[in-house]
């Protein structure tokens, strides 16, 4: 039924107490894409880079069978590069520098044949062009958006503007916050919702996943992990995998959307055991149905 992705596509530098990483393959789209890739195909993603942009990274995202007709290639601009370092709580994080590039204008070209996918990922980036890209698309049957908190301060009527053509918005729970000035997450949730959204993903890191619709409440842990190398691109990783399952499905159920959110922890939970996209490359189906069964098993009990 084919997937769209619309993100960034960047080259990174990232440090964390156990260990560090130099240009190496990120941005929002290319976890959505790489994530989404064991589940659905085609995957369409539409972005934009520079002249730097190596062989070696394309040759990643090809690997994954990735559709790269919506990657602009501007041979005389630098790609997106964005290096952060990471303190032993992995929730806490510097940005050392953010160079956005040909990424700042960035005008999101849709492809003939990539306008009638039936679902579509929106990356964070700004508001009005995420509405533009479904202006140009048509009649997807999901739409699935994420925020970040510079949109949230900076643009809050193009957001607002935005959250009324989503489906589904994922957020981590600052931003949910921020977003409501609500503390408490399952009303913060329901604000949400009335914004125009009929379903809300609320990431909290170790703590797991919420999910919020009109008629449903659930929550999701996080996996147990001994070894967390690089959480960078996790919360896009649970995108993918999450809305790569309902692509493959094609079921909007209550109950399917509960599947989408442990498919969106596994593939989240592969991705920070290794730096950069390294943990999500070369997985095997089954490998990842093993642990989806893990995640199962985390909250199962017998009631005597």
């Amino acid at each position: 039924m084919g997937l769209l992705v619309v993100g960034s596509v960047a080259i990174d530098s990232v440090e964390t107490p156990f260990g560090k990483v130099e240009e190496a393959l990120g941005g929002s789209a290319v976890y959505i894409s790489i994530a989404a890739s064991y589940f659905t195909a085609p995957i369409r993603l539409v972005g934009v880079v520079g002249g730097d942009f190596s062989k070696a990274h394309m040759q990643i995202l090809e690997d994954r069978d990735i559709d790269l007709e919506g990657l602009q290639i501007i041979k005389e601009g630098k790609t997106f590069r964005w290096g952060g370092k990471y303190h032993y709580d992995l929730n806490v994080r510097d940005s050392l520098y953010t160079d956005l590039n040909v990424f700042e204008k960035f005008d999101p070209t849709i492809p003939t044949g990539f306008k009638k996918s039936a679902y579509v990922c929106l990356g964070n980036i700004d508001p009005v062009l995420q509405r533009k890209v479904l202006s140009r698309i048509n009649k997807p049957r999901l739409v699935v958006g994420d925020t970040m908190n510079y949109w949230i301060e900076h643009k809050p009527k193009e957001l607002a503007e935005t959250l009324k053509v989503m489906d589904v918005l994922v957020v981590n729970d600052s931003e949910a916050r921020l977003l409501t000035n609500e503390p408490n997450l399952i009303k913060s949730a329901r604000r949400i919702i009335a914004m125009g959204p009929k379903s809300v993903i609320i990431k909290k890191g170790e703590h797991g996943a919420l999910l919020v619709t009109g008629e449903t409440i659930f929550s999701a842990p996080a996996y147990p992990l001994e070894n967390i190398y690089d959480p960078t691109g996790a919360g896009d990783a649970f995108a993918g995998g999450f809305v790569g399952w309902l692509a493959r499905t094609d079921d909007l159920s209550p109950e399917n959307l509960k599947r989408a959110v442990i498919y969106g922890s596994t593939l989240a939970s592969f991705c920070v055991e290794k730096f950069s996209v390294e943990g999500l490359r070369d997985l095997a189906y089954l490998h990842i149905q093993d642990r989806y069964r893990s995640f199962m098993n985390l909250s199962r009990f017998d009631e005597k």
